[in-house]
């Protein structure tokens, strides 16, 4: 019993510490959080029960330890209620997951993109995702077509400024801005789910376990309940 509690002692800080690094990471994995109303929700979700597993973690090994009853009922109510909570954002996940897709993303920046003013929230959390990734659009500079605001706001120009910073010097930025060969050609879609897919199957991996250690901490907690004289 003081085993199982203790991983999800683990589990909680591990929760608590991805999502307090996503709040106040400086490179960049903030702005893409916020630039989808779903995804910071996620973080704050991820924030919330973390820090109630890390609590029961420690509920649970004070209960296992001094055999006390009441510490165990209200242990197991907890996680009860936390390993719903957890398949309900699972199916929300699942349901909500046409959110995510590549082609809601190009929607959106087509839609809401401006180009350079600092002051819209999207356009600069675009702006500061193009830069940390490296990357031009969702796809590629093709997004910034005619029908895009972007190019509605800006006619002389076929891309964002944003995607011609580079090192190189053999183009000047005028050429880049007309389109003629834009720098940052990967889309940013691609850039950012290759560089968190390691992350994403691990975190995966860690749900299941998460989920599984639960259902046999509830199941211990009630054999040690009973088994209390």
């Amino acid at each position: 019993m003081f085993i199982f509690n203790f991983f999800i002692f683990l589990g909680g800080a591990f929760l608590l510490g991805v999502g307090i690094w996503v709040l106040v990471d400086p490179t960049g994995f903030r702005e893409i959080v916020a630039a989808n109303p779903l995804l910071f929700t996620g973080v704050y979700a991820i924030l919330i029960l973390g820090g109630m597993l890390f609590l029961l973690g420690f509920l649970g090994c004070c209960g296992a330890i001094r055999e006390n009853k009441c510490l165990l009922l209200f242990f197991f109510m907890l996680i009860l209620i936390i390993f719903l909570a957890e398949l309900a954002v699972a199916i929300l996940a699942f349901i909500f997951r046409e959110h995510l897709t590549r082609d809601y993303f190009t929607k959106e920046l087509k839609t809401h993109y401006q180009g350079t003013n600092s002051t819209d929230v999207f356009t600069s959390t675009w702006n500061a995702i193009m830069t940390t990734f490296d990357c031009c659009g969702v796809n590629s500079a093709e997004d910034f077509e005619d029908q895009s605001l972007f190019r509605r706001l800006n006619p002389g120009r076929l891309v964002p400024e944003v995607c011609c910073q580079r090192n190189d010097l053999m183009m000047s930025k005028d050429d880049c801005l007309k389109g003629i060969m834009p720098i940052r050609n990967k889309g940013c879609y691609s850039a950012v789910v290759d560089y968190f897919e390691t992350y994403i199957y691990m975190a995966g991996a860690l749900a299941i376990v998460v989920l599984t250690i639960e259902l046999f901490a509830m199941v211990f907690a009630m054999c040690l309940f009973r088994g209390i004289q």
